[in-house]
């Protein structure tokens, strides 16, 4: 087959290897995409180099195994370089205005007043979902409640402080 290019040998061949190829790539951790491309690069490796192949040093197996290897290292290796860091454009960067400073103070103590007339209970999963960034199903183990009370609660307490943080339209006349 190597030496004759004989295409039907080859098809058996890859009939035969490139669906184990593509298991054993799985079990190493590559995922079922990644190792049938793997896999294909690896039979394609074997019908190029097809002359190279010496049934006296090992058998077909082992030398179809080792490429699908090598080849896999290789590309793992080539993924693992470091990317070249863009430089960062410092000449545009926005300098905080004094004006904007005040507001985003004046913002916080909106937003500060507006928590301080929602009940305790709902301020706490609150607390816990954004300012610590605690999933709902954690809130609910850490609170001893159920996981529909606590989303009720977060709900509730995001209305409540829509309607007491948008401007009235008193305000805006």
């Amino acid at each position: 087959m190597a030496l004759r290019r004989d295409r039907e040998a080859f098809a058996e061949l890859f009939n035969h290897f490139a669906p184990r190829l593509k298991a054993w790539l799985i079990k190493s951790g590559a995922t079922p995409g990644a190792a049938e491309d793997f896999a294909q690069d690896a039979m394609l490796t074997v019908w190029r180099k097809a002359d190279l192949f010496d049934a006296s040093k090992a058998r077909a197996a082992t030398w179809i195994f080792t490429i699908a290897r090598n080849r896999r290292l290789d590309m793992l290796r080539r993924d693992a370089r470091p990317l070249p860091t863009p430089e960062i454009d410092l000449i545009g960067e926005d300098v905080r205005r004094p004006d904007d400073i005040l507001s985003m103070a004046q913002d916080a103590e909106r937003v500060r007043e507006a928590l301080s007339r929602l009940k305790p209970d709902q301020v706490e999963v609150l607390r816990l979902a954004f300012f610590f960034d605690s999933p709902h199903s954690e809130i609910a183990r850490r609170l001893d409640l159920p996981l529909g009370t606590v989303k009720s609660r977060i709900r509730n307490a995001m209305i409540k402080l829509r309607l007491l943080l948008e401007p009235s339209e008193e305000a805006s006349r």
